[in-house]
């Protein structure tokens, strides 16, 4: 039977184990630009705000649509529907809000830290989280503010630790 390696050279070697270099690829102007472009705070906490809106968009009106009309006999099929619309409508606009705000926040903190601190770990996520946690929870008082900090740095730093980004 054949093997399917090729016979050893002179030298004892196959040359299916000689490594391959690849040549360094330099990034282009372009490329170079829009890494500037992305490494601004300003820039990545607008797409991140843009990008959370739009999924508050997606889970209020798929959370609004499972929200059933409690005077639902009463109603008619029209009815229904209109109401069922204005829920989803109600709902998305909520949840955008909220999550627009919360992906801002959090990138923007995230970035600032990132910066300040020269590094890219785990810490920058847990303090980021804190930071958003108790800027959302701010109008409950202290003590929501403290737990909404511990809760989001510890989601944050769940999160990070089973995406395993910083390994």
């Amino acid at each position: 039977m054949a093997s399917p390696e090729p016979a050893a050279g002179a030298d004892g070697a196959s040359a299916s184990q000689a490594a391959v270099v690849e040549p360094i690829r330099l990034p282009t102007p372009e490329e170079i630009k829009g890494q500037d472009i992305w490494n601004n705070c300003a820039v990545r906490s607008v797409v991140s705000g843009v990008m959370g809106g739009g999924l508050g968009v997606l889970m209020g009106l798929f959370f609004g649509a499972l929200e059933n009309p409690i005077t639902a006999e009463e109603m008619t099929a029209r009815q229904q529907i209109v109401y069922q619309a204005k829920q989803m409508g109600r709902r998305s606009i909520s949840n955008a809000k909220t999550f627009a705000v919360m992906g801002l926040i959090f990138s923007a903190a995230e970035c600032v830290i990132e910066k300040a601190r020269a590094k890219h770990d785990t810490t920058n996520s847990a303090v980021a989280g804190c930071v958003t946690g108790g800027a959302l929870a701010a109008k409950g008082g202290p003590k929501a503010t403290c737990v909404g900090c511990v809760g989001f740095a510890t989601f944050s730093v769940m999160i990070e630790k089973f995406l395993d980004r910083h390994s």
